[in-house]
This record gives structure tokens, sequence and C-alpha cells, in this order.
């Protein structure tokens, strides 16, 4: 070669690309971590649903218990003992199915939520947006079965 010309080494990388820098430990305590904050906003949600007639309550509850299911058995335990919502998880967990009387609340909370929203709207174009965004829901609901 000549004189101008100038020799690049090659750079070799010796990292795995599937290998995380973060240890095993510290990522397994971190999604812990995440999944009982995740977990408890959830359940925040879920209580702030029993209150206020727009947000559903069971979907939240659902949502915590799986979170907790995988970070806190403690606090899945709780879930689950609960008076009130735990025969609604557990029955869910086991048979996907739930009580005729949550059914029938969450149905009819779906139906009064778009009847509400068109009073408000006035407005076809966004009545028929707010009914788009909750058919799928609806069918979904319509659809499980109830538990006995």
């Amino acid at each position: 070669m000549g004189k101008d010309t100038v020799e690049k080494p090659e750079l070799t990388l010796n990292v795995a690309l599937t290998q995380c820098p973060v240890s095993p430990q510290a990522q397994s305590k971190t999604k812990k971590f995440l999944l009982k904050v995740t977990g408890l906003i959830f359940v925040v949600l879920a209580i702030l649903g029993v209150v206020l007639p727009i947000l559903p309550t069971t979907p939240f509850l659902l949502v915590a218990a799986a979170c907790f299911a995988k970070s806190s058995p403690r606090l899945q335990k709780k879930l689950l003992t609960n008076k009130t919502f735990g025969p609604l998880i557990y029955e869910w967990q086991q048979h996907r199915s739930i009580p005729r009387k949550a059914k029938r609340i969450a149905l009819l909370t779906i139906i009064l939520s778009v009847v509400w929203s068109a009073y408000l709207l006035k407005s076809v174009m966004l009545t028929a947006l707010v009914f788009v965004l909750v058919i799928g829901p609806f069918i979904f609901l319509w659809r499980l079965p109830i538990s006995k």
C-alpha cells in the first residue's frame, strides 16, 4: 500500500445482543416493583370505579390481581380475600364468568353512558364515535357466561 493509505484495525464487539447490562436480580426486583405499583394504581382506579359510574371496577381489579400474582403474593391474597371483590376475581380466574348482577350493571352503565354522551355531545359524528368505541366491550360483556 502507498504512503497515503492508513490501515484501520477492525473493531470487534464482544457483547451479545441479547444480553442486558442489568443483572437478573435487579431486573427481577425492578419488574416486581413496577408490577406492584401498577397493581396498586389499578386498585385505586377500581375503588374510584365503585364511586364513579363512568369507570369500570371489575376489569381494573382483574388487572391488579394479575399484577399482584406476578409480584406480591401478600397483596394478591389481600385482594382475593376481600369480601366484596374477592369472589368476582375468583370466578373470573376459575371460570371466566361474572355474576349476573355485575353483568347487568356493566351493560346498563354502558348504555346509559352512550345515551348521556349523545345528549351532551349533540353531534351525530361524535355520538357515532362513542357508540363505535363501546360496542366492542359491550359485545364482550354480553357474551360472557354468568357465574353460578
